[in-house]
């Protein structure tokens, strides 16, 4: 089956040309059987009459409605990005042969690929296993890596975008119309590529797209892999775009390194969400596993000369992920998600505190960047945010959310609870994440996790937060003293 290429909208198969009917675009494309269209064009299974090669044709067919101008940008656009798609050299990405003008309307010429989409795949197939899904990922960080070193943010990363080839190859699509939305002369007509379910919470707030907000879809693209079902698709757009910037997916089929990829994919915010280095790394560790990609121990190479910065990164990484591999995904209880046996050994690590009203911190109500006035003490609560740019005393650096708050098992107790969130938080700090480079003489940090009656609470109406499931990673000065800038990493 031939299934080239969905980009935007829904495909339908249609007819195929008969020797009449059949058109040459400029001279050189023999337009042979239409396989799909949607909103923005359609696809044509084609030939290169020249070199006599099967391609993929897309005809853009743009938005009815638009003014000359508006018109003139998308054009604009499309041919850009089509033409920086077309430098890119990389297996895993669809190429983009060659962008002709033919008739008034523009046409992309693209390799034609055979096979189903991974949202085919899984419909066929059900959940892809484990390491099959890190395989996955693997191929298509690597296509947006390359993509995004030469600044093309692939902005539609999605299953329907990525062909499972019988090889078991990845072919990630739609380089060529990646970039259409971000001039803001074509707000008004609603030409916005992306799916509301794999639009990163950013960008669902106006922000303007990264190679993190590709990194965030490639992360709900696994989970759909591994999960078989969409993580945040609800009934209307509106209720999916909610879900993106409200709700936490619960990962139950994948555990360890695999899902800490997944889970650190899906990270809120931008600057505390994992790297394309990192990914790569816990991707591997994934891959190296058993069928159930989990592992009681990780040993790091031995290293015989001073590292690079990107390798010493990897290698904190690959450190770290033995604490906290069981941090993420599903299952706490039941055998589903381990904890480590030992405690984590950090020079900059404090005690774990709990939340909630029994804990430490009666009330604790920050988000990942956020930073705070008040040194960490017993009592305080912390429901208020300020300018990092401003003197203040912590800066949230971590959330882990490996429960969903609609799971409703016992509270696993405060040093499981600890232990895992040790981990999590450990990771984070060796990693990238934080920028000073002497942070462990220079910070401390700490993991906060509810206590038991914030675990049990139940929602009200005048109490609409209840079954607290996230840990906090928290960072301090090392001597007390305020911070004054943001200690998250601007960009790893």
């Amino acid at each position: 089956m031939y299934c080239p290429l969905h980009t935007v909208g829904t495909w339908r198969m249609s007819h195929v040309a008969t020797p009449e009917t059949q058109r040459l675009v400029a001279g050189r494309y023999a337009l042979l059987a239409e396989l799909g269209r949607g909103g923005m064009g359609v696809v044509w299974r084609a030939e290169d009459r020249v070199i006599g090669r099967p391609v993929a044709v897309k005809e853009l067919r743009l938005p009815e409605g638009l003014l000359g101008e508006q018109r003139e940008i998308l054009e604009e656009r499309v041919l850009r990005e089509a033409r920086s798609a077309g430098r890119l050299n990389d297996p895993t990405a669809v190429t983009v042969f060659d962008v002709v003008g033919d008739g008034g309307r523009l046409y992309l010429v693209m390799e034609l690929v055979e096979g189903p989409t991974l949202t085919q795949w899984v419909a066929a197939n059900g959940p892809m296993p484990p390491a099959a899904a890190a395989a996955l990922g693997k191929q298509v960080l690597s296509a947006l890596e390359n993509a995004h070193s030469v600044g093309i943010v692939h902005r539609d990363v999605k299953p329907s975008n990525i062909m499972v080839l019988p090889s078991g190859r990845a072919k990630l699509a739609d380089f060529g119309i990646a970039r259409i939305d971000d001039d803001p002369r074509l707000t008004t007509t609603g030409a916005v590529v992306g799916s509301p379910g794999y639009l990163a919470p950013e960008r669902i707030q106006h922000a303007v797209a990264t190679p993190a907000t590709d990194l965030w879809a490639l992360g709900a693209t696994l989970f759909y892999a591994v999960e078989g079902y969409a993580a945040f698709e609800r009934a209307n757009t509106a209720a999916t775009l909610y879900a993106v910037t409200n709700e936490v997916p619960y990962l139950s089929r994948c555990q360890g390194p695999l899902a800490s990829a997944v889970m650190g994919l899906l990270i809120a915010s931008p600057e505390a969400r994992l790297s394309h280095q990192q990914a790569m790394h816990l991707l591997d560790l994934a891959g190296s596993l058993g069928p159930t990609g989990v592992t009681t121990q990780i040993t790091s190479p031995t290293m015989t000369t001073k590292p690079r910065r990107g390798k010493r990164i990897a290698a904190l990484v690959g450190a770290a992920v033995v604490l906290a591999a069981a941090c993420f995904g599903g299952g706490w209880l039941s055998g589903k998600l381990g904890v480590p046996d030992t405690a984590v050994t950090s020079p900059a690590i404090l005690p774990t505190w709990t939340y909630g009203p029994g804990g430490q911190i009666p009330k604790f109500k920050l988000y990942t960047g956020y930073c705070a006035g008040g040194a960490m003490e017993v009592g305080r609560a912390y429901t208020a945010s300020m300018s990092c740019d401003e003197p203040h005393d912590i800066q949230v650096f971590g959330i882990s959310d490996a429960l969903d708050t609609n799971y409703k098992g016992a509270y696993p107790g405060q040093d499981a609870l600890a232990r895992s969130a040790e981990g999590y938080c450990a990771l984070l700090f060796a990693s990238g994440k934080i920028a000073p480079t002497d942070k462990d003489s220079t910070l401390r940090f700490r993991a906060l996790v509810p206590d038991n009656q914030a675990w049990d609470h139940v929602k009200t109406e005048d109490e609409p937060d209840g079954g607290a499931r996230d840990a906090y990673c928290v960072v301090s000065s090392a001597n007390g003293s305020q911070l004054t800038e943001s200690v998250i990493a601007k960009s790893s």
